[in-house]
C-alpha cells in the first residue's frame, strides 16, 4: 500500500441541457469508458472517480463542495465534453480548494469525415467548451493545470499522473507535523514567522520540543530496532556503499587518497 491509494482523484464532465437527454446520455456513456480505459491502461498513480455530469450551476457548485470535504479527494480532473458556459462554474470554482486539472481532449482520435454532422459537432465539442472554461479560469485568475492530448495517448497519461503526483503531495502535506529540536517555545505565533507562513500555505505545522525528549527516544531505542530498520532500508532502497552497514567507507578518486 502506498500513499496514492489513500487518494482519488474525481473526473467531472461539464456539459449543459441544451443538447437534450440523449447527447447527454451518450456524454456519460463516452465518460464511463474514458475512466475505465485510463483506471486500467494509463498506469495512475491514483484511482479515477466519476461524478455525476455537471449541466447548471448548483450541480457544478454541489461537485466542488463535496471535492472540498472529501478527505480522500486529492483534486479534480475536468473535461468539457460539450460546450458548457462557464458562467455557471464561476460559483464552484471560486469556493474550490483541491487541485485542478483540465483535460483538453475528445472521445474520437480522428474526425468521421464521411458521417459528420451538426448531432456529432453537438456532441464532441471540446475544442469550444474547453476555450470557454479557459477563458473562466483565466478571467478568476484560477491556478489549475491543462493537459492536451487524446485520452488514449501515453503522453497525456505521463502528464496526468504527474499532477496526480503534485495534487496528492500538496493534499498529504496538510497533514504533515515537523518537530524541530532546540528551538523556541511551542505554538507560539509572534516569533515563528516563517513557520506561520508555512502552516498558512502549505498547512504542515512546525513545532519544537526540548532536547532532552530526544535524548529519551534515542536512549530508548534498541539495537536491534536500530538494524531492523536499517535493513529495511537496504532492501526497499538503492544506497551507497557508503551508507551500507557491510558497504565501503573509503572512496579512492582520481589523484587523492582515501577519504
Amino acid at each position: 500500500m502506498t500513499i496514492f491509494d489513500n487518494y482519488e482523484v474525481w473526473f467531472v464532465i461539464g456539459s449543459q441541457h441544451l443538447y437534450g437527454p440523449e447527447t447527454l446520455r451518450q456524454v456519460t456513456q463516452h465518460a464511463e469508458h474514458v475512466v475505465n480505459a485510463l483506471n486500467t491502461e494509463a498506469k495512475l498513480p491514483c484511482k479515477l472517480v466519476l461524478k455525476p455530469l455537471g449541466t447548471t450551476p448548483d450541480e457544478i457548485t454541489a461537485i466542488c463542495r463535496d471535492a472540498n470535504y472529501d478527505d480522500r479527494c486529492a483534486g479534480l480532473v475536468v473535461w468539457l465534453h460539450t460546450f458548457s458556459p462557464a458562467k455557471m462554474w464561476i460559483n464552484g470554482l471560486t469556493m474550490l480548494n483541491k487541485p485542478l486539472l483540465q483535460f483538453h481532449t475528445q472521445f474520437n482520435a480522428a474526425l468521421p469525415w464521411d458521417s459528420i454532422d451538426m448531432d456529432f459537432m453537438n456532441l464532441n465539442q471540446t475544442a469550444h467548451g474547453g476555450r470557454e472554461f479557459g477563458f473562466i479560469g483565466a478571467r478568476m485568475r484560477q491556478q489549475h493545470a491543462v493537459v492536451t492530448g487524446h485520452w488514449q495517448d501515453k503522453q497525456a497519461h505521463e502528464r496526468i499522473g504527474s499532477w496526480m503526483r503534485q495534487a496528492v503531495s500538496k493534499q498529504d502535506t496538510r497533514h504533515l507535523k515537523v518537530c524541530r529540536f532546540g528551538d523556541n517555545m511551542r505554538e507560539v505565533a509572534v516569533t515563528d514567522g516563517d513557520k506561520v507562513a508555512a502552516q498558512i500555505k502549505f498547512g504542515f505545522s512546525v513545532n519544537t520540543w526540548a532536547v532532552g525528549d530526544l535524548v529519551q527516544v534515542v536512549n530508548s531505542t534498541s539495537d536491534g530496532d536500530v538494524n531492523a530498520l536499517v535493513d529495511e532500508y537496504e532492501s526497499s532502497y538503492t544506497m551507497t556503499p557508503a551508507t551500507q552497514i557491510h558497504g565501503e567507507k573509503t572512496t579512492e578518486r582520481a589523484g587523492s587518497g582515501a577519504y
